[in-house]
């Protein structure tokens, strides 16, 4: 018999979340095989059994948190139970007709029934309803559910913590006060939602806290030109795709430009350690990506080694990975430098925060046209995109920002000169 452990995950991580068990009591399992999801700060990751046998007993619930190296189940020899899970309530005597799923499109929609159990124990959810649940603060045991097993799903919690928007006229008086999703604001009758910040969300709050309160930061800003880069990709962008199987996109400029801008202003791909400057001679750069649960920020390796298609089908492929919650911690570790592009939203200027221990972070924007006076006589429309440079004043100067996004402007209006930084 054998404990099951939370491992050792990373340096800045020393809790989790379980958000799923994969296995129940009984259930024999492989070594290797996963036993749970466990819901961390950064990213989502599989706990592993480090050995084969019959999982004994589970000694951390869904949604609890757990730390590193506390043993959250017990592994021993045996063989695997004939029964079902024991959280599975047993259908009540008085239930006689059988329902269809509840996603049957042809069954006529039955009553709700109560999920609560009886007192002290918990009630039967899904895994997704066990963490929608959790995200907007609501007990489980309130949720109404048409499964004749009571077994609450993710659409039952949905459809309850919407009920109080959705009610037609409510009087103040009959406002729901059991519910913990709709409490009530000051004033009678204006209900409000309470929801749980995820942990990811949780950290990004804390990190972004941290950062405006332990560095002197500044944003210095310009504008580029963005006509011969749309040019030459009009140009080479189908002749790309057949070579490389990859589109030839803007963030692939951007970030080569970076790297030569990184080169010739060592310091604003550094980092401060105490009274120390670490000056990294190498640059991995991240590259900020919007998710449905948060930003998260992937780091491209080695982007001074890469060529243009590498860099596109790595960042396409951190992409895909970040939006269906596949990145592992080694994606978001170690970068040096970070670009991020509030353009895709249509942000035309922002100030973006600094993605610590890093000392610069640049940020690109929407590309608009603009009127640009090209000589003392002509005006003419041209895209237009802004830029900023979002940077630590302990170590950088405002002549190396200012230099630094110069370089990058450059480099971009003229993209064949990239060609000979590479």
């Amino acid at each position: 018999m054998a404990e099951i452990k939370v491992p050792e995950l990373a340096e800045s991580i020393t809790e989790g979340t379980i958000a799923q068990w994969l296995k129940k009591p009984g259930d024999y399992v492989e070594k290797g095989e996963s036993i749970c999801e466990l819901e961390t700060d950064k990213v989502n990751v599989e706990i592993m059994a480090e050995e084969s046998g019959v999982l004994q007993q589970l000694l951390a619930n869904e949604g609890d948190t757990v730390a590193v190296g506390q043993a959250i189940a017990i592994i021993g020899e045996g063989a695997a139970a004939p029964t079902a899970a024991p959280q599975a309530a047993p259908q009540p005597a008085d239930e006689t007709e059988t329902v269809a799923p509840a996603d049957s499109n042809e069954q006529p929609a039955p009553q709700p029934v109560a999920a609560a159990q009886a007192p002290g124990q918990r009630p039967i959810a899904s895994p997704a309803a066990r963490k929608m649940a959790r995200e907007k603060g609501i007990d489980l045991t309130q949720v109404p559910t048409v499964d004749p097993l009571g077994r609450v799903r993710k659409q039952d919690v949905a459809s309850f913590a919407a009920q109080p928007a959705a009610a037609l006229q409510p009087a103040p008086q009959a406002a729901p006060t059991s519910t913990p999703a709709a409490v009530p604001a000051a004033e009678a009758g204006k209900p409000v939602i309470r929801e749980k910040m995820s942990r990811r969300r949780q950290t990004i709050a804390k990190r972004l806290l941290e950062v405006t309160q332990t560095t002197a930061m500044l944003t210095t800003f310009n504008e580029i030109d963005m006509s011969a880069v749309i040019d030459l990709r009009k140009r080479k962008k189908d002749k790309f795709f057949e070579e490389h199987d990859v589109r030839l996109g803007f963030m692939s400029f951007f970030v080569k430009a970076a790297v030569a801008a990184l080169k010739k202003y060592p310091y604003v791909n550094a980092e401060i350690q105490g009274d120390e400057i670490l000056l990294k001679k190498y640059y991995d750069i991240g590259v900020a990506v919007s998710t449905d649960e948060g930003l998260v920020v992937p780091v491209v390796r080695d982007c001074d080694r890469k060529n243009f298609a590498e860099i596109e089908r790595d960042i396409a492929e951190l992409a895909a990975k970040a939006r269906s919650n596949k990145l592992s911690l080694a994606d978001l570790q170690g970068g040096t430098f970070t670009i991020t592009n509030g353009g895709v939203f249509g942000s035309l200027l922002s100030t973006p925060l600094l993605n610590g221990p890093q000392v610069g972070i640049l940020g690109m924007h929407s590309i608009k046209l603009r009127p640009v006076a090209v000589d003392e006589e002509r005006i003419e429309n041209r895209p237009m995109m802004y830029v900023a440079l979002s940077y630590d004043h302990r170590i950088i100067d405002g002549k190396e920002a200012v230099g630094f996004l110069k370089t990058v402007k450059d480099l971009i209006e003229n993209p064949e000169d990239l060609l000979l930084e590479s």
